[in-house]
């Protein structure tokens, strides 16, 4: 039996002499589509930021130069790609999913979700803020049956500073009744009815409707409850690494291959739309711009209510090690003559298809969250030895499901809900050589964040940076292993990592979920460090941060917050330590350390896109790239028909 994730690492027994590694190392794809190019066009905050002053300008006519253009090219944006819908928890403090926090984190939220309720969006927000703006300028703030959001500008009619309002989850910005400037939440309650007023003075607005969901949606600005500071973080970009043999298949619908396994990660609606002949299972939104973003800007009616406008996409993991040639070691964490264990790590989050499939708006409850689940995760082949899966990086190890011979073993209840997972074959690795195994992992996705394609001609542009990330974390289960000092509840804790093949870290990301005070403490300096020489010395990942707290405040505030931030490393081969700290003993509830580290050998990908012209047959066509990090290949042009609907995007190892 192996023992800790430490131990195991111990075991590291990799290379084979004469073997060529080559796995795919965050291949990404992008098209001329638009509205939704795709993940190429929005995975890294300087491609999104252009991306949104690009859209911006395009639509608007105006460039994007002041704090204020900023503020509205992201607010315009993310109107068009993330909805308000009840998404499932994951279970970050190993409480149970149903008694846990809300994913705060801006990519897995982007990627894996595409949807949140308001709580949970405006938090993930404040990751993008914090590069977009800078250091906390942006809060969320509570009014009554709502959490809202607001930014600090600067410059022009702001001054040296000034919130304002900038809620997405209801599609709301205010302007005041010259037009000259945005309002705040404190500035719009002063003289409620007049702005709140979808029908007072539009064209103040400059093209964006009071209200843009619904007219009533402002009338939840009539107090100015409480704010909240660094109420969410960003992480890592979403990286996904592809071994040998496996494939990531994304479709923008759901139902996968038989148009009917519904696997998510949300509440159940069980939303007929308004072209579904039945109702079709999972998280949907009647009331979003997301699938009609040409109708946003200039808006008299709003977005209307239309039944499952959006939904949910799924990304499927398709990997079939081949253990003859030795390429399976790519995706190996561990192995020695008794066992062989496999790592998974994906920005989007596993799913399942739940036990129980009814409305949940009617019960209040999310069968996802209970056991029965299917579809998730699912080994198939001659596998005869004993199968167990660790979500907490080897430290615990739970049992798959009794199976013999050709028997598929579904492992779903295992794993769903998280964004990693280890899985073990407890038999020597040539064993496996002829068992024909494969192993399907089926998550959760964003639909927007899938290239898509339209009529006539689409340029396709392929990058892959040659990249993978490891994570302790985000769950205090997964971290908890690697904590090497200190522990969580306490002021002070140090985690260590190390990529899974002694390959070369060049970045890190790092978060300290800090119970910081109500109010918080400006006097307070938090701190983030990290050693490459087993702490010996240290460097800075953030340094002295502070909780900035501005202008205009609300008599209560959320008593947490986030401490976060990235830094460039030197080629770390070694195990990195990652140290949280701060000057007055202020608890840390939970931390997360990530590495990002370059693939040995990065290996071509073949990419497919599959389509429907005029509800017809389905085509595809796929094109070759060698996978050459850093080297965009824009040399792809693909022809379509009339009335294109895109199906799926797959990339596959070679």
């Amino acid at each position: 039996m192996l023992g800790s994730s430490h131990k195991l690492m111990a075991f590291w027994v990799l290379a084979i002499s004469g073997v060529a590694m080559a796995a795919s190392g965050d291949p990404q794809v992008k098209s001329d589509h638009p509205w939704y190019p795709g993940e190429l066009s929005c995975s890294t905050f300087e491609r999104l930021f252009k991306t949104e002053a690009d859209l911006y300008k395009r639509v608007t006519g105006k460039d994007v130069k002041t704090d204020e253009d900023k503020a509205l090219a992201a607010w315009f944006w993310r109107n068009l790609n993330h909805a308000h819908a009840d998404d499932a928890k994951c279970d970050y403090f190993g409480t149970g999913f149903g008694k846990t926090d809300n994913n705060r984190e801006f990519w897995r939220g982007h990627f894996g979700y595409g949807f949140s309720l308001c709580f949970t969006t405006h938090a993930q927000w404040c990751g993008e803020m914090e590069k977009l703006l800078g250091h906390c300028r942006a809060r969320a703030v509570g009014v009554p049956g709502h959490t809202s959001f607001e930014v600090y500008l600067t410059g022009g009619p702001y001054g040296e500073g000034k919130w304002v309002l900038l809620d997405h989850d209801i599609s709301t910005v205010i302007f005041k009744e010259d037009g000259s400037e945005l309002l705040s939440i404190k500035e719009i309650d002063a003289e409620f009815d007049k702005y709140t007023n979808a029908g007072f003075k539009p064209e103040r607005q400059r093209g964006w409707k009071v209200g843009g969901l619904h007219d009533k949606d402002p009338q939840a600005y009539d107090d100015f409850k409480n704010v909240s500071y660094e109420f969410g973080y960003y992480g890592p970009p979403p990286m996904v690494s592809l071994r040998t043999g496996e494939t990531l298949r994304r479709y923008i619908n759901p139902g996968l291959e038989d148009g009917k396994t519904f696997v998510f990660w949300g509440m159940n609606y069980m939303c007929k739309g308004a072209k579904d002949a039945a109702e079709i299972p999972g998280p949907e939104r009647s009331r979003t711009w997301v699938n009609q973003p040409e109708k946003m800007y200039q808006s008299k009616t709003g977005s209307r209510w239309i039944p499952g406008q959006v939904r949910y996409g799924n990304a499927v993991y398709t990997y079939v090690p081949d253990f003859k040639s030795g390429s399976y070691k790519e995706g190996v964490v561990s192995e020695d003559e008794k066992q062989v264990t496999f790592e998974f790590q994906s920005p989007y989050v596993i799913g399942c298809t739940p036990a129980v499939m009814e409305n949940e708006t009617k019960t209040g409850k999310l069968r996802v969250y209970e056991d029965g689940g299917k579809n998730g995760l699912v080994v198939k082949g001659k596998v005869t030895c004993p199968v167990k899966v660790s979500v907490d990086r080897g430290a615990t190890w739970k049992d798959a499901p009794s199976g013999s011979g050709g028997e598929a073993l579904d492992l779903t209840d295992l794993v769903k809900g998280s964004h990693q997972y280890w899985l073990r074959f407890e038999a020597a690795p040539a064993s496996l050589a002829d068992a024909g195994l494969t192993i399907r992992t089926v998550c959760q996705c964003a639909q927007t964040v899938i290239p898509r394609l339209k009529d006539g001609e689409n340029k396709i542009t392929f990058e892959a940076s040659g990249q993978a990330v490891v994570s302790a974390g985000p769950n205090v289960t997964q971290a908890s292993p690697s904590i090497v000092d200190g522990k969580f509840g306490t002021p002070t804790v140090t985690l260590e990592l190390a990529t899974p093949r002694k390959e070369k870290a060049v970045r890190i990301y790092a978060m300290a979920h800090v119970a910081s005070g109500s109010p918080p403490s400006d006097k307070v300096l938090y701190q983030i460090e990290y050693s490459t020489d087993g702490g010996k010395e240290w460097k800075p990942v953030v340094k002295d941060w502070k909780i900035l707290r501005r202008g205009v405040e609300a008599p209560d505030f959320w008593s947490q917050s986030m401490c976060y931030g990235d830094v460039e490393i030197a080629d770390a081969t070694g195990p990195v330590r990652v140290r949280f700290s701060n000057s007055a003993n202020k608890p840390i509830v939970r931390a997360e350390a990530h590495l990002v580290y370059q693939v040995e050998k990065n290996g071509p990908v073949d990419v497919t896109f599959a389509w429907k012209e005029n509800g017809g047959d389905l085509k595809t066509e796929s094109h070759s790239y060698p996978g050459t990090p850093g080297q965009p290949d824009a040399t792809w042009t693909l022809k379509t028909g009339e009335k294109t609907e895109c199906v799926y995007v797959e990339y596959s190892a070679k």
